[in-house]
């Protein structure tokens, strides 16, 4: 399909075409981010004023709006320059006046001439007793009044923008509203009592009453799906473009992973047997497979990846396991080890400072077949490195790993099954919109033998009682980690903050007790002090949160949060998550500056009551606001005008279902919904789909 749909070419005109906007109009509306009609029919009133016409000011209660019928009686002209000037004005029950501040005297008789009708709508206040409205909204004669909207929009304004020109510049853009085919199925459009698009466009700007502002208000929810839809169906375009390269058919025998789990201390919890099947049945098919492993920290991911690895041995190929740091790499290669060692598997780990003997000779052994599972940072994707018979590509999801990066990785070539893992429980309307490209499972269950973390509350009023503690429990042999909150402003003031705590620990503590690490380290420092902390010879680590990423120290049961209050629900659990993880019972001390405020409160208290990331990552989207859960910058997530992903969580779903559907059924959009479904990609602006749409 070539281009835009003509029907659409209106919409998408300059804004100038609008009736009353001109250049200057047009910059102020770009603050709205409106640059076409388009954007303006998607930028929605967000609540409106009753202007229905009543008998009498006596009917309501002031302050309020008010339009009523009045005889003008009065002037009453102002006695000091630049006071109110008055005008007496009687409706059918009561007079009031109606005041003006530095109007012309001239203009005022014009518009109210004593002893005529006029209609006056405006915000009534009671002022010693009488009513008044200074300056009315508007002034209309008798046979004008049926003009007003008995219920006014309001809209969103920004510098140089008035209610009034939008209503104006909204009308001359609902006259463009041109009739489009349906592209929602005809049977819930009929379920949810949902207009056409065109009625539904009309309907909400011009609300009838409060009713009509909700999201659940029918015209709403259906702008609301439509942009959920086109969102979904890129999405299922792309899983559908990357199911229609060609994957091959990797079927383990189920004899090196009987080997694994025999090799373990405890017997996998249902949510991984669940996600180990989902995941090589998938390996089992033709079709590439693109999943996500969604779990919570300490919900047992290494495990299940490791049994998708060795699927993929079992099946003759060889598996990847990627991670974002070196030091995760060599993590997640320790915590491997013994697996691989059980099942007979060589495995081998590449970073960049492997040392070019060693690195040649690993290469040759990758490239024979000989190591069957490879972990490592990026570096495993360089010229040359190359596989023997590559099936499997785990990615560690710790930096963002997008759509795009996604099919980049899917493009080196062998049909490799990808399998993205995530530490970040995301609430599932989120996720829907972030990765609904891929397949998903979810691990909801913590394995057994992993004690609940203790959770406290203090005021850092009390730091050197913390203090003290901590003194106690290094003499017992343990380890603490120590957090620095993360100053916005600037790094070097994360730097001070941390290097300042790390001065007076280490004052109290004493010498070689405590590290540091904080972003503006170099590399290597960074490395040798998480190493002293991992090899136990430092007791505490003092950082800022480079630390939330991953790392496993069993020994370390206290995680100290200095201003927790600064940090957001979700990174918070996954700070708590770093203890926890050996024999000992843990603590995790939350330091906030008092007074806290309302939401800083329900924030630590929630996790004072749950370990439950999902729970936590429900709360923090419904406190905080989807941008700000995944931090929208760089999450990959989409901006919606008009859907609410907090809000309507469930109308994602079934986007997601019917968008999946309708392209297995049309998998080249040609049916007649099809071909609407098109015009919607194209008035979502969805481009990048439009291309993706099979040509066969």
């Amino acid at each position: 399909m070539s281009g835009r749909p003509a029907p659409l070419f209106p919409l998408f005109a300059e804004l100038e075409t609008l009736p009353g906007i001109g250049e200057k109009t047009a910059k102020a509306y770009a603050g709205l981010g409106v640059t076409r009609p388009r954007d303006l029919l998607f930028t929605l009133p967000y609540s409106g004023i009753d202007r229905r016409l009543r008998g009498s000011i006596q009917e309501v209660q002031a302050p309020c709006t008010v339009t009523v019928a009045v005889e003008v009686l009065q002037h009453f002209p102002a006695r000091r320059k630049g006071g109110p000037a008055r005008v007496l004005v009687r409706d059918a029950a009561t007079d009031f006046n109606l005041v003006f501040f530095h109007a012309r005297g001239d203009w005022l008789e014009k518009q109210l001439p004593p002893g005529e009708r006029r209609v006056v709508s405006g915000k009534l206040e009671l002022f010693d007793g009488v009513g008044q409205m200074v300056h009315p909204d508007h002034i209309l004669r008798p046979e004008e009044a049926p003009d007003l909207p008995g219920y006014e929009p309001v809209y969103p304004l920004t510098a140089g923008l008035t209610q009034r020109g939008i209503a104006k510049s909204v009308q001359g853009a609902l006259s463009r509203v041109p009739a489009l085919p349906e592209w929602i199925d005809g049977a819930q459009k009929a379920r949810e009592g949902w207009p056409d698009w065109a009625d539904a466009v009309r309907a909400v700007h011009a609300p009838q009453g409060f009713e009509d502002l909700s999201a659940t208000a029918p015209a709403r929810a259906r702008l609301a799906y439509d942009e959920l839809m086109a969102h979904q169906l890129t999405l299922a375009l792309a899983r559908a473009q990357s199911r229609r390269a060609k994957g091959r058919e990797t079927r383990g025998s189920g004899v090196l992973a009987a080997k694994v789990l025999a090799s373990l201390p405890y017997a996998p919890t249902g949510a991984q047997r669940r996600a180990v099947r989902e995941i090589t049945e998938d390996m089992a098919t033709a079709r590439r497979m693109n999943r996500l492993l969604q779990g919570d920290v300490g919900s047992g991911k290494t495990l299940v990846a490791m049994l998708a690895l060795v699927a993929a041995v079992e099946a003759g190929g060889q598996g990847v396991m990627m991670a974002p740091t070196e030091i995760l790499a060599r993590q997640h290669a320790e915590g491997l080890a013994p697996l691989a060692e059980a099942a007979g598997i060589e495995m081998a780990i590449l970073t960049g400072r492997d040392k070019t003997g060693e690195r040649a000779a690993k290469l040759a052994r990758l490239a024979s077949g000989e190591i069957g599972i490879l972990v490592g940072t990026h570096a495993v994707f360089q010229k040359d490195v190359h596989f023997h018979d590559l099936r499997l590509a785990v990615v560690d999801e710790q930096h963002r790993f997008g759509v795009a990066q996604r099919m980049e990785l899917g493009a080196k070539g062998q049909a490799v099954d990808v399998l993205v893992m995530t530490a970040t429980p995301i609430p599932r309307s989120l996720s829907l919109a972030q990765y609904g490209d891929m397949d998903i499972s979810v691990l909801d269950e913590k394995p057994p033998g992993r004690l609940p973390v203790k959770t406290a509350l203090l005021s850092t009023a009390r730091l050197e009682e913390v203090v003290a503690h901590l003194k106690r429990a290094i003499a017992e042999g343990r380890q603490a980690y120590w957090v620095c909150p993360l100053v916005e402003e600037s790094e070097l003031v994360d730097m001070t903050s941390a290097e300042e705590r790390f001065r007076s620990l280490r004052a109290a503590l004493g010498e070689g007790v405590v590290g540091l690490v904080h972003g503006q380290l170099p590399p290597a420092d960074k490395d040798a002090a998480m190493a002293d902390f991992v090899a136990g010879r430092s007791r505490v680590l003092v950082a800022t949160t480079v630390i939330e990423v991953g790392v496993n120290v069993p020994n370390a049961s206290i995680m100290v949060i200095e201003r927790a209050e600064s940090f957001g629900l979700a990174q918070l659990h996954q700070l708590r998550g770093r203890v926890g993880r050996g024999a000992a019972e843990s603590t995790c001390l939350l330091l906030y500056q008092a007074p806290l405020s309302d939401t800083g409160e329900r924030r630590l208290q929630i996790l004072r009551e749950t370990e439950d990331g999902f729970r936590i990552a429900e709360e923090d989207l419904a406190m905080r606001g989807a941008g700000d859960v995944i931090g929208t910058a760089q999450s990959g997530l989409p901006r919606f005008r008009i859907a609410d992903l907090e809000r309507q969580a469930g109308l994602m779903a079934v986007a997601q279902s019917d968008a999946r559907r309708l392209l297995a059924e049309d998998p080249s959009l040609q049916s007649p919904r099809g071909q609407a479904a098109r015009i919607l990609l194209w008035l979502m602006e969805q481009d990048r789909a439009i291309r993706l749409i099979s040509v066969g």
